[in-house]
């Protein structure tokens, strides 16, 4: 999505913290809340300023691991959105939660950049983990609702650039150290399951393509990593409460059942450590391998590992998309969440 409680929705064995679950191809047993033990694991997540990527780091943290941060908006240089979020508070709430957090101030379209960014991880660290591609950066560039000839090229071209080559570009540079040893993780995290695009056009040619573009990269990373032992997979959130959309409801995050009166399909909404957790879960399954090359959610993905968002409920977004929001029903959240 462009970037509430019922109780009776949780799985009854909510308080077990390892039960088995049911996913296609057989069961797995559930990781619990917490997403597993991290300590000593390296992770980068690109594109951490905020939102999806903040969530994700901040929740990798507080399963232990050591969180590199990078983006543009740090070292008291801001990005192009102009907004107050850095990667040094990023990488304080890394810490704050458990881990240790590094930022690394970098543009991931400039490939010398991104280069030492990866010289420096592999000179401190000596190894990478995980590796989160949640680069975007392209909320002011989008035009709702108008065809490819009255869009404007330049800044669609620009969306495109700034949600795929950026990845490009950092796939490139840190899946060599990632490789080093087996059990790698890549996460292309995108707007949208691989199921739902397939069906649904995605507002503008731009934004169609360059979101399904990330769950392809994904699937195409998972055949070059296979024989390394490294695992790939795209990831979406649902509706996600990130700083920005806050701000477009005049909202936060404590109050932001308050924007229900403008939008009543965002009681679906989910905060940015629900994604954060299923990411954490993700890397600390020793079977994680199942999942490679798959497209998921961080509905499905809490259904799978039994973890739920920071207010414990478990929001099934995309499942509620297609059968509430899509289908003109009134907005009601009750058993979706």
């Amino acid at each position: 999505m462009p970037d509430p409680d019922d109780a009776s929705s949780r799985s009854e064995s909510a308080h077990d913290p390892r039960v088995e679950l049911s996913v296609p191809g057989g069961t797995v047993t559930g990781m619990g809340t917490e997403g597993g033990d991290l300590a000593g694991r390296v992770a980068l997540v690109a594109g951490a300023t905020r939102g999806a990527g903040r969530g994700i780091a901040t929740q990798l943290g507080a399963a232990g691991a050591t969180v590199y941060v990078s983006g543009r908006s740090g070292g008291g240089q801001r990005s192009e959105y102009n907004r107050p979020e850095t990667i040094e508070e990023t990488a304080e709430l890394v810490t704050a939660a458990g881990g240790r957090g590094i930022p690394i101030r970098a543009d991931h379209l400039v490939p010398e950049q991104v280069r030492e960014l990866a010289a420096r991880i592999d000179r401190e660290a000596g190894r990478l983990d995980v590796l989160v591609n949640d680069i975007w950066g392209g909320e002011l560039l989008f035009e709702w609702h108008t065809p490819i000839w009255e869009h404007s090229l330049e800044n669609g071209l620009r969306m495109v650039r700034l949600a795929t080559e950026t990845h490009l570009v950092t796939n490139h540079f840190l899946l060599p150290l990632l490789i080093g040893r087996p059990g790698g993780l890549v996460v292309e995290v995108t707007d949208g399951t691989a199921e739902y695009n397939a069906e649904h056009f995605r507002e503008s040619v731009f934004y169609d393509l360059a979101k399904n573009a990330v769950i392809r990269m994904a699937w195409a990373l998972a055949h070059e990593l296979r024989p390394h032992g490294g695992t790939a997979v795209a990831l979406t959130p649902g509706w996600l409460r990130s700083e920005m959309m806050l701000e477009h409801f005049g909202v936060t995050e404590a109050t932001w059942r308050d924007a229900l009166v403008r939008e009543p399909h965002f009681c679906i909404s989910e905060s940015p450590g629900f994604v954060g957790r299923g990411v954490a879960a993700l890397a600390a399954d020793p079977e994680v391998a199942r999942w490679s090359g798959q497209s998921l959610s961080s509905g499905q993905l809490a259904q799978v590992y039994d973890f739920t968002d920071l207010d414990g409920s478990r929001p099934d977004a995309w499942r509620y998309i297609v059968e509430v929001q899509d289908a003109d029903k009134p907005a009601d959240a009750t058993g979706y969440r």
